[in-house]
């Protein structure tokens, strides 16, 4: 039995070992033996390689990202899960969507994963699926999964979860043979390449994983009417900064003075949206909420709808 054992940990091993994210990375040898400024340098050139491997996912970024508009048009809902880094940076991007964008938080969460490390629960695939039994996960969801290694039992099992319930589901991994592509839609693959530390994926891969979700969110919001031109008109004013924010961007797409922005931001009960459509159209509070409607939530519709009146 102990020889079974020290056989399928060495097989583990050596298969893990074959993983890209798990490979030495020769531009970093012997870093530990490097000044300050040379660590630096060294980790700096890694990650400007970052980006190209996201330019070369964009057409699988795209067509999750249009599946997410979708599922939002119908009420339904996008999660993100992983374990260790991955998990936290589901949450993080999860957590930034309500006061950027004026969303429920409900609308993106991701498992909770970022106060407290909880790398062991990677290994545990019925974790996964009790995950999304604890939120109500249907098949009019979207789910995301996301891991380095693309391995994560937790991860993995989860998504064949949402896949059989019909979910659209979309798998963000840094790896070719990544284990969780089998069971998604979407296959992102962010070829990094090898970690500056041997193994330790919170660097190039994290660096990737995070710029993805930040296209995902960012995109599938603008597509959802919540920004006009490139100004983010639905933010919701949850501190001082972001109440002055929201009145200079009234100020600067009503071309008016930032008293009367503040005036009409305050009689639109705080609605960015709602005080722009009262200065520019010269409306009340309830026929400007009634002219959004009509233009589905989206300034530049809303704007032609009144036009066509």
């Amino acid at each position: 039995m102990l020889r079974w054992v020290f056989f399928s940990i060495t097989l583990m091993f050596m298969n893990i070992s074959k993983l890209t994210t798990e490979q030495r990375n020769p531009n970093s040898f012997k870093i530990d033996q490097k000044s300050t400024l040379e660590i630096l340098k060294i980790i700096n050139q890694e990650d400007k390689t970052v980006p190209f491997a996201v330019e070369n996912a964009l057409l699988e970024i795209t067509a999750l990202v249009d599946d997410v508009v979708h599922t939002f048009s119908i009420g339904g809902r996008l999660f993100y899960i992983g374990a260790g880094t991955s998990g936290r940076l589901g949450v993080l991007d999860a957590s930034e969507c309500p006061p950027t964008f004026g969303v429920p938080t409900t609308m993106v969460q991701g498992n909770k994963a970022l106060t407290t490390s909880v790398e062991w629960v990677e290994d545990d695939g019925l974790a996964g699926i009790q995950s999304l039994k604890d939120v109500s996960f249907t098949g009019n969801d979207v789910l995301v999964g996301i891991t380095a290694s693309g391995q994560a039992p937790f991860v993995k099992a989860a998504m064949e979860y949402a896949c059989s319930l019909g979910a659209v589901v979309g798998a963000i991994a840094c790896n070719e043979q990544s284990k969780i592509f089998s069971a998604a839609d979407h296959q992102i693959l962010l070829s990094v390449g090898p970690e500056i530390l041997t193994g330790s994926t919170r660097l190039k891969s994290g660096t990737a994983q995070k710029l993805v979700l930040n296209m995902i969110t960012t995109t599938a919001m603008i597509k959802m009417g919540k920004v006009y031109n490139n100004y983010m008109v639905d933010l919701t004013p949850v501190n001082e900064k972001l109440h002055k924010r929201a009145v200079g961007l009234i100020s600067e797409i009503s071309e008016c003075s930032m008293e009367q922005a503040e005036q009409m931001f305050l009689l639109s009960d705080k609605n960015v949206k709602t005080a722009i459509i009262m200065i520019m159209l010269d409306l009340d509070k309830e026929h400007a909420e009634l002219m959004i409607t009509r233009g589905e939530g989206n300034l530049h519709r809303t704007l032609e709808a009144f036009n066509t009146l």
